[in-house]
């Protein structure tokens, strides 16, 4: 008999070379049926590895998000293997883990269709039923290059040969074998709840250079109510798909004729741009801020200086020769923002200083991940710097975190995470000042309230950052606000202040974005809110609907009324039935609809119908101006009191 330590430092014996699985039946029944894989001594391994005595062991169970991540790589392999199975002389690449999912590519001749999911779908079921084993095999590297050139597996013998190790590890489970570092579950009898979601092309280690292969997304879970669960959910994205109801309710669009990535905002949409900018600048100025606003385009030097053209030109695009400089269309503002600092000697009784700008950017993407909204190629940055001393830093984080929170709050989220990414292991800055940023961080975050995870080395190399990921209406999460300290470019611009003592001094600066860029975040709010913003955002608050001619003057009245009160008010008084003239509203999601008769002409009130089809009838008009009112100023997010 031997001992093992568990994760609370607690022993436990068990039988000399006693697996993983044994070591989980050991501790309970229960964590053995749950049992997917094992940490020893730090490293995760399969369930059928053998321990050795005074081993430090963790069970990982389905439960764990490695457990699930297990899973979804055991079915990416059983969707390899019944792929295989299916279709002559497809080969196989690389099939890893997604967030809620996997995807594997293939070099196949043919395109797949949805077709061939099915029947791919059917062919993993039989092999699940066959129970077959899942056991790992290490090879040297010139065993592992023989036994796949025999296979014809080209991808896998150039991945073989930019490895390091001499030692590499396989995964056979019946004919199929796939280079893998694992672990898996025990056999594909384990695999049962799975779903394989659509196809698309993917260029061969994402070079347009090489060929396109062709990749199947798929999902899986441990339970049939998960995947239930996930598959409604997909549905409901799919309804709230911020391209479809873009168009449906005439909000942006793109064109080829102008380029893809390249924005139109709708007068609706535009509408709701402004509504947001006003709101932006005004909460800004409200909270220390100043506005600035600076060109498009800068002198090459510009982006020397900042290091751009050296470490960032792939993302930019080509410069424009202007009487013999280059210029280049900015993908930042932080250097037009130093240079403005810069302008003048600063004390420190100048400091801190906010300085924000809803500044147009343009960056180079590949138009393989451009994606409506969500990823551009231009977009405005609601951008803002913040220069400050080293003592006034900590309550300078305190107060971006409090306000980025605020505003987060105004526009419906409050469901709010928190990511502090620290120092990797090639930085700038000294050790003090990575420090005392950190701490800031930390300190800020944690009497923020917000739950909030630690990304060890996950910082830029010029300084630490806290990234706000906020979930929807659905339970997505989206990562928006960046709070992230700089100590590259104020050492290359030379930024200086004079302290109190008469010295010149570094400042610390701290760029922000809140929202992360008005395209983005308008996309995330139309599918956070299905496209039915609240009152406040709402490009068309109310629609006035009229039963007959009779009551045109009223109506007309009544629109010129809400107008003066600066309501965003339409007046339809086609000649339409009554019932489709709602219907029409209601599809434009228009949050009220006054309807007016000759009751409400004779009384001289308003019947007003809800979005949802509740009906507030026989209104004083003068009292619902007030409702009204109170909606719009306070941004309530419901269509009525």
């Amino acid at each position: 008999m031997m001992k093992v330590v568990l994760p609370d430092k607690s022993e436990i014996e068990v039988r000399d070379n006693a697996t993983v699985k044994e070591v989980a039946e050991a501790i309970g029944r229960g964590l053995a049926k749950q049992a997917v894989a094992g940490v020893i001594n730090g490293k995760m391994v399969d369930i059928y590895y053998t321990v050795n005595d005074r081993d430090e062991v963790k069970i990982i169970t389905e439960r764990d998000k490695e457990g699930l991540e297990i899973l979804r790589h055991s079915t990416a392999h059983l969707m390899a293997q019944a792929v295989k199975r299916l279709f002559k002389n497809v080969k196989v690449t690389i099939g890893p883990t997604i967030e809620d999912g996997f995807y594997y590519d293939f070099d196949i001749d043919t395109p797949f269709t949805e077709d061939d999911l099915e029947k791919i779908e059917a062919e993993m079921a039989k092999i699940a039923k066959e129970n077959l084993p899942i056991r790992r095999k290490e090879l040297t590297k010139e065993e592992a290059i023989e036994l796949f050139k025999k296979l014809g597996e080209d991808y896998k013998v150039e991945i073989i040969n930019e490895l390091d190790e001499d030692i590499v590890s396989v995964y056979e489970q019946g004919e199929f074998v796939d280079l893998c570092r694992g672990p898996h579950l025990e056999s594909t009898g384990k695999i049962k709840y799975f779903k394989l979601l659509s196809v698309a092309g993917a260029y061969w280690r994402g070079d347009e250079n090489n060929k396109m292969l062709q990749r199947i997304y798929g999902t899986a879970w441990f339970k049939k109510s998960e995947l239930d669960e996930y598959l409604h959910r997909l549905e409901e994205a799919k309804k709230r798909d911020h391209r479809k109801l873009g168009k449906e309710l005439e909000l942006f669009s793109t064109f080829d004729e102008i380029g893809a990535g390249l924005i139109c905002w709708f007068p609706k949409g535009a509408r709701i741009r402004s509504v947001i900018e006003s709101f932006w600048k005004e909460e800004h100025y409200k909270n220390g801020y100043e506005m600035l606003y600076t060109p498009h385009i800068g002198k090459s030097t510009l982006w020397e200086t900042s290091g751009h053209l050296a470490f960032y030109q792939e993302n930019m695009y080509s410069p424009m020769d202007i009487e013999g400089n280059n210029y280049y269309i900015k993908p930042m503002n932080c250097p037009f923002h130093i240079m403005v600092y810069k302008s003048k000697v600063r004390s420190y009784r100048d400091l801190p200083l906010r300085w924000a700008e809803l500044g147009t950017v343009y960056r180079y993407e590949r138009s393989g991940v451009l994606h409506g909204l969500l990823r551009v190629r231009g977009f405005t940055q609601d951008d803002a710097h913040i220069i400050c001393t080293q003592e006034q830093i900590v309550d300078e984080i305190k107060e971006v975190l409090r306000f980025s929170l605020k505003m987060w709050e105004n526009f419906g989220f409050d469901q709010i995470k928190g990511y502090i990414a620290t120092r990797p292991e090639k930085s700038v800055g000294d050790d003090e000042m990575w420090e005392k940023a950190t701490h800031s961080l930390e300190n800020a975050i944690k009497d923020s309230g917000i739950e909030f995870e630690l990304d060890e080395g996950g910082g830029a190399f010029y300084g630490p950052k806290i990234d706000l990921k906020i979930k929807d209406a659905i339970g997505r999460e989206w990562q928006m606000t960046t709070i992230q300290f700089d100590f590259n470019l104020p050492e290359r611009f030379d930024m200086t202040y004079v302290d109190k003592d008469g010295k010149e001094k570094r400042p610390f600066m701290v760029h922000r974005a809140l929202l992360g860029s008005l395209e983005r975040f308008f996309g995330v709010l139309i599918e956070h809110y299905a496209g039915a913003f609240p009152f406040w955002l709402a490009p068309i608050q109310i629609r006035i609907i009229n039963v007959s001619d009779a009551q045109y003057d009223y109506c007309k009245d009544i629109e010129n009324r809400l107008r003066k009160e600066g309501f965003r008010v339409e007046f339809d008084s086609r000649n339409e039935k009554i019932g489709y003239k709602i219907r029409e509203a209601q599809l434009q999601k228009i949050p009220h609809m006054i309807i007016i008769g000759n009751n409400e002409v004779e009384a001289e009130k308003v019947s007003v119908r809800l979005r949802t089809g509740e009906n507030k009838n026989n209104l004083d008009f003068f009292e619902y101006i007030s409702v009204i009112k109170e909606l719009d100023s306070s941004r309530s997010k419901n269509l009525w009191r």
